[in-house]
């Protein structure tokens, strides 16, 4: 079961079976995320990246989350699972699901889209009205590396505050270090939202904005670039636990705005 959304000459398909992911984004006919279950681009929720093995600190106790990418837990449960449909119209729709084990604390997911002729507005929101517990929401995107046979790859441009030194365990080891030149599989801060624009030379230019104030930029594939906006580090449910309360739920945002070139 899939979800269509139409808008001037963009057309969007999200698979609320499989993980309430953009299966595809077509613009003008032009597909511009890599094809496969497993792509497309996903919801990372209620943690992003990875987890050090798995396991996390909640107060006084220490949870430990599925082992799915060894030796850590990495980009959520939301990707895994079929999401339920609260509202669906030609240009908008909506779906959520309900924290159960092997999250240990009850909460409900929510994601919205809103797509227009030129843009693409998606919110994630985590909510609980019992515990508190730390959570963290983003996505990540598959955006094709290349739009059309023989085109030229994306370039990406953007200029973080700063760049979180990766460790040999694929983890920010705490230090943040002046942004290097990629390839990347890295965090960088961008404490007043992100900004980062992929440019398909005479083809299409396509704007990634949030407020969030971190974005994974992981670009080591062939095939794709993905520009990761999320509201916290890797990690983050240890090193900068972000807490969802009854009073102080979580919301993060993305806009994707795209234009023609040539």
């Amino acid at each position: 079961m899939s979800t269509q959304l139409s808008a001037g000459g963009a057309d969007i398909t999200i698979d609320q079976e499989n993980g309430c992911r953009i299966g595809s984004l077509r613009v003008d006919g032009t597909e511009l995320l890599r094809q496969g279950p497993r792509y497309g681009s996903f919801p990372m929720v209620p943690w992003c990246g990875r987890t050090a093995e798995g396991r996390f600190r909640d107060g006084g106790t220490v949870h430990q989350l599925p082992v799915n990418h060894p030796p850590h837990a990495i980009h959520g449960l939301g990707r895994d699972l079929a999401w339920r449909t609260a509202s669906v119209t030609g240009t908008g729709a909506a779906f959520y699901f309900d924290l159960a084990d092997p999250w240990p604390r009850a909460g409900r997911v929510t994601q919205t889209f809103e797509l227009g002729a030129d843009s693409l507005t998606i919110t994630l929101g985590v909510e609980t009205y019992q515990d508190s517990f730390p959570a963290q929401a983003g996505w990540h995107p598959w955006f094709n590396r290349t739009l059309t046979p023989g085109g030229a790859a994306a370039q990406i441009a953007f200029a973080p505050a700063w760049q979180e030194e990766r460790g040999e365990d694929h983890l920010p080891t705490g230090r943040r270090i002046e942004p290097v030149p990629g390839p990347w599989d890295d965090c960088f801060g961008t404490p007043y939202g992100v900004d980062v624009t992929l440019t398909w030379p005479g083809e299409l230019e396509l704007k990634v904005a949030s407020p969030a104030e971190w974005v994974v930029v992981y670009d080591e594939q062939p095939e794709a670039v993905c520009v990761e906006p999320q509201s916290g580090p890797p990690n983050g449910l240890n090193t900068l636990p972000r807490l969802v309360t009854p009073v102080d739920p979580l919301e993060v945002s993305t806009t994707w705005t795209w234009r023609r070139l040539g």
